[in-house]
């Protein structure tokens, strides 16, 4: 019988126990520590990382049960994202495609059947943007272009490129890695880890039943891929800036106790740093407390046989949006407190400044995103590609 990524057997823990409370899973949490600095010097996560959260159920939490995996509530895998984001976000983000498989449903079932033949832990990347013309021909197109942005491209066992769109959703075409090179491009402020490198394709023939429509229907039935697939993908973006708050205020309580550079009063001992870490733990447990809420409600809902709705889309949409600034926001207060101290480049509060920045940057979770769910409050009709 397959393991569970949800409850499994702990060689030290015992049986049953959560994936995120394992003793495997600390031990991949503390790796990811130890290796941090080696990820954003090589610029990307190596596949012997990325075999190690493998190990922990990250790349089979959204294969489907039918071909082995686990279709993991989207909760607990959420809460493995913050875990991992928290000891790098590179190394989260670059974990966070492990929910790629509620794109991959869209697929046809021998097409997914063919994927998941040897493993139900899958890997997929893809540099969806810019959009490439693809010309048809007979049973499928032909493909020529380069995209951006593919983060964990060097550690996939798939990559997917945008090649047109349909009712204003991207199609995908599929590819095996050695069908498509990598431009090693990745030259950032932030998340430098994630290896989000361009992927460009010359001249390469792919099968119809090889694409699919992303945020199109899926072909399994069964209930994470009823969960808004898009909603979803922003969600295990934006969780990343959960870890990254969470990690800079206990950076700043370690440091607390500690007399500052000028012989000033002790952290602890200010009146003004007691009261910002009281609203920034205020901040952040309030924006987590409203997206995992989101998350419970539509997934009981789903559980309940009830079809989502745009009103439940909008508010993932609108959870993932909060979560990324407010996490953000609180990494930047962190920042401010810790003073001179934190200028310098190997400060940790340096990395969780600028990867946190980035995660806000990403088209799903920008500033104008609110505008969508403002409309669904209001009634008027989102942009579109909103819900």
């Amino acid at each position: 019988m397959l393991r569970s990524a949800v409850a499994q057997q702990d060689p030290v823990s015992g049986p049953d126990v959560p994936m995120v409370e394992s003793q495997l899973f600390q031990q991949v949490l503390d790796e990811v520590r130890q290796r941090r600095e080696e990820f954003d010097a090589g610029s990307h996560v190596p596949r012997d990382m990325i075999e190690r959260f493998k190990q922990v159920g990250i790349y089979r939490a959204a294969t489907p049960k039918c071909y082995g995996g686990d279709a993991l509530a989207p909760a607990l895998f959420l809460q493995m994202i913050e875990r991992i984001s928290e000891a790098d976000g590179s190394a989260g983000w670059v974990a966070s495609f492990g929910s790629a498989g509620v794109y991959l449903a869209a697929l046809p079932p021998e097409t997914l059947a063919e994927i998941y033949a040897e493993s139900p832990d899958l890997v997929f990347a893809g540099g969806l943007f810019p959009l490439q013309p693809a010309e048809a021909v007979e049973g499928g197109y032909q493909v020529n272009g380069t995209w951006k942005f593919a983060s964990g491209c060097k550690g996939a066992d798939l990559l997917g490129v945008g090649i047109g769109a349909a009712g204003g959703k991207p199609r995908t075409a599929v590819f095996r890695p050695e069908q498509v090179d990598i431009v090693e491009n990745w030259d950032v402020v932030g998340l430098k880890g994630t290896g989000s490198h361009d992927l460009r394709v010359t001249d390469k023939r792919v099968d119809e039943r090889w694409t699919f429509i992303r945020g199109g229907a899926a072909t399994i039935d069964e209930p994470l891929f009823r969960y808004p697939s898009i909603a979803y993908a922003a969600q295990v973006l934006a969780v990343v800036n959960l870890g990254l708050a969470r990690a800079a205020l206990d950076e700043i309580s370690r440091m607390a106790g500690g007399s500052g550079i000028t012989g000033a009063p002790k952290l602890s001992d200010r009146a003004y740093v007691r009261i910002e870490i009281a609203k920034a733990e205020a901040k952040l447990m309030a924006a987590r407390g409203f997206f995992y809420n989101a998350t419970e409600q539509v997934w009981n809902s789903i559980l309940a046989g009830n079809p989502v709705t745009p009103e439940q889309t909008s508010l993932l949409r609108l959870s993932a949006i909060h979560v990324s600034q407010a996490g953000a926001e609180v990494v930047q207060g962190a920042y401010s407190l810790a003073g001179t101290t934190a200028i310098y480049l190997r400060h940790p509060l340096q990395r969780y400044l600028r990867d946190s920045m980035v995660v806000t940057q990403h088209a799903f979770l920008s500033e104008g995103l609110y505008d969508g769910a403002g409309s669904v409050f209001l009634g008027v009709p989102p942009f579109p590609g909103y819900i």
